[in-house]
């Protein structure tokens, strides 16, 4: 369950990629929400929107959010509309567009580099393009759909960290459980 603070950077950080990528759809932001939280995760230890994140065939699914795209919230519905437009696919493209503007005083300077850095570098990529980049085999997706092969399971957000990382992210809490524990 997202807190109410996690809930409106969510919504924000959809507003942020609606509003500056082209051909947003749901796959498409589902992967930019992906690289957003893990990426975040890797530099501070913490996603940005509180979402856990499952391997599926296409690649990482915030499955919370994907089942909501059904039938949005109020609070979601209100700032964004889904429009279907046809492909040459089977399947139509469910585009999302901003009802609202962006508000960034959700997010730290940092997420907010983050997102304009993500939404910069496939501002023209197609869902395709995403789907491709998250099945990296260095990335936490690859790790537990093709090598685990847990499909549908949740990926850890540590499997973004290297082997290093992980020690120096261990030795880091185990000192500041440590401080919370000499001054309780």
């Amino acid at each position: 369950m997202l807190t109410d603070y996690q809930r409106n950077k969510l919504i924000n950080a959809v507003l942020y990629f609606a509003s500056n990528t082209k051909f947003c759809g749901l796959t498409k932001l589902f992967k930019l929400l992906y690289f957003l939280d893990f990426e975040h995760y890797k530099l501070t230890g913490r996603s940005v929107t509180g979402l856990d994140y499952y391997a599926w065939k296409m690649g990482p699914v915030p499955v919370a959010l994907y089942d909501e795209m059904a039938a949005p919230e109020p609070d979601l519905a209100e700032k964004i509309v889904l429009k279907s437009k046809p492909t040459k696919y089977k399947k139509p493209l469910i585009q999302i567009e901003p009802k609202s503007e962006f508000d960034s005083s959700h997010f730290s300077k940092r997420e907010l580099r983050l997102m304009e850095s993500l939404a910069k570098e496939y501002c023209n990529a197609l869902a395709d393009d995403l789907v491709e980049a998250t099945h990296i085999e260095t990335l936490p997706w690859h790790q537990v759909f093709n090598v685990e092969r847990r499909k549908q399971a949740e990926i850890p957000y540590e499997y973004a960290l290297r082997k290093d990382e992980k020690e120096i992210m261990g030795f880091i809490k185990k000192e500041n459980d440590e401080i919370v524990q000499n001054y309780r």
